[in-house]
């Protein structure tokens, strides 16, 4: 299995090389790896599913405040 840098995963995926790293910190990219202060992605690994908020609209529980 080889890896792939930071850069090279934003190029492959269409995105940032800094959305990579957050992906990565909080674990969202499996087999994601950190050695020494780079990060470095299995070539084989999935994009994962974006889970921001895109409508600008905040969801909100319908259970609060009762």
């Amino acid at each position: 299995m080889g890896y792939l840098s930071i850069t090279q995963t934003a190029e492959k995926w269409g995105i940032s090389g800094r959305r990579i790293q957050l992906l990565c910190s909080q674990g969202r990219i499996s087999g994601a790896t950190k050695i020494g202060s780079y990060w470095v992605i299995p070539d084989d690994a999935e994009k994962p599913k974006d889970a921001r908020i895109k409508s600008g609209k905040y969801i909100k529980d319908k259970n609060a405040g009762e």
